[in-house]
């Protein structure tokens, strides 16, 4: 536990898919197809990794102008590109901006992560595929965050970390209220009771109903 940290410093699409990073089997099928993907960074990319911000959550509307005015006001603005659909020409929700200066890379990504651009709150955080590694996108199951509705949630970025896990010992887990107990001491119910329970409570509403 003295190593934990709640930014990944490294990627594991098992241990994004835990809230705590503690899962041993993954629980969507996505981190499945992460876990096996052999991703390598796209080489086309130009420009210094660790003066890159990855901006996300855009409104689709929001122009490459728009996003240099806002984002200039931090530092002088080297690179910035704008992820278009190949086919359509539309933005899909996110951007790259490369700085000159490491002081103004820092600058934008404590003072403009959750920014009103166009009506929209954006996400603001370092570049990952070039400095994260063993990086897997979100397109093969992998990535940071991600919304609840989707059940695709990832952990371990700035957006959602992860939550420090509770060391309790092998054989033990915690009582909510209560103090640990031995995993062996646990009540075991069977289906057969269960059914048997709900039965019982049946036939006891049918019994009250006709009085």
């Amino acid at each position: 536990m003295s190593d934990w940290c709640a930014i990944a410093k490294d990627y594991n699409p098992l241990k994004a898919g835990s809230i705590d990073g503690t899962d041993v089997e993954p629980h969507d099928r996505a981190v499945w197809r992460a876990m096996s993907a052999r991703y390598k960074p796209n080489k086309g990319v130009v420009g210094d990794p660790l003066l890159t911000l990855f901006v996300a959550r855009l409104n689709p509307q929001t122009t490459e102008e728009k996003l240099r005015m806002v984002f200039s006001k931090y530092g002088d603005i080297k690179r910035l590109r704008l992820v278009r659909d190949i086919v359509t020409g539309f933005s899909k929700g996110y951007a790259f901006i490369e700085y000159k200066e490491e002081r103004s890379v820092s600058r934008a990504r404590r003072d403009a992560d959750k920014l009103l651009v166009d009506q929209h709150e954006v996400f603001v955080d370092f570049e990952q595929e070039r400095t994260l590694r063993g990086w897997v996108p979100r397109r093969l199951g992998g990535g940071l965050g991600g919304k609840k509705e989707s059940g695709q949630l990832r952990f371990g970025g700035r957006d959602r970390p992860f939550r420090k896990p509770i060391n309790l010992g092998p054989g033990v887990t915690q009582e909510r209220g209560g103090e640990p107990r031995a995993r062996e001491d646990r009540p075991r119910y069977r289906e057969s009771d269960r059914r048997d329970y709900r039965d019982r409570n049946r036939e006891e509403r049918r019994y009250r109903d006709r009085r």
